[in-house]
């Protein structure tokens, strides 16, 4: 298992990664949204005005499959943010370079098994409408400024 870079793991910890993307998982989880209840077919507009409501500017990368958000660039730091759609499920990835090092790239659910260990899992939060699309980039975003926060400190 591959360790998360020092500075990352004191920043998820801090701002209380593990418990607050399983919190949004357990909210958002299969058993409140079966299969059949599943938001699937996904109107990009919708998704893109809904990040620009929530005060982020984002694209589609068709080749992809994904949002991005524009990057941020804060002191020796650079922030980027994708979200990635698919059968109803939520797959969010942050980004971070110190410069030009790679730091962070992977999704959301590979870090509490860095964190906890290998056999902890938290499924991808899953939607069944676009109000529950909002709500989960609500939280997500409120984590992202948080863990901005604790890396430049």
């Amino acid at each position: 298992m591959i360790e998360p870079n020092p500075k990352v793991k004191e920043a998820l910890i801090k701002i209380n990664f593990v418990e607050r993307y399983e919190k949004l998982s357990n909210k958002y989880s299969k058993e409140n949204t079966p299969k059949n209840k599943r938001l699937i077919f996904i109107d990009g507009e919708e998704v893109i005005d809904t990040i620009r409501d929530l005060g982020y500017f984002s694209s589609f990368d068709s080749k992809e499959k994904f949002y991005k958000l524009k990057e941020e660039k804060i002191e020796k730091f650079t922030f980027g943010f994708h979200i990635v759609l698919s059968s109803g499920m939520v797959d969010l990835i942050w980004i971070l370079k110190e410069e030009d090092k790679l730091l962070l790239g992977a999704p959301w659910s590979v870090y509490p098994k860095r964190l906890m260990g290998a056999n902890y899992r938290i499924s991808k939060p899953i939607i069944g409408d676009y109000s529950d699309l909002e709500e989960i980039l609500k939280a997500a975003f409120k984590m992202f400024e948080d863990f901005k926060n604790a890396i430049i400190q």
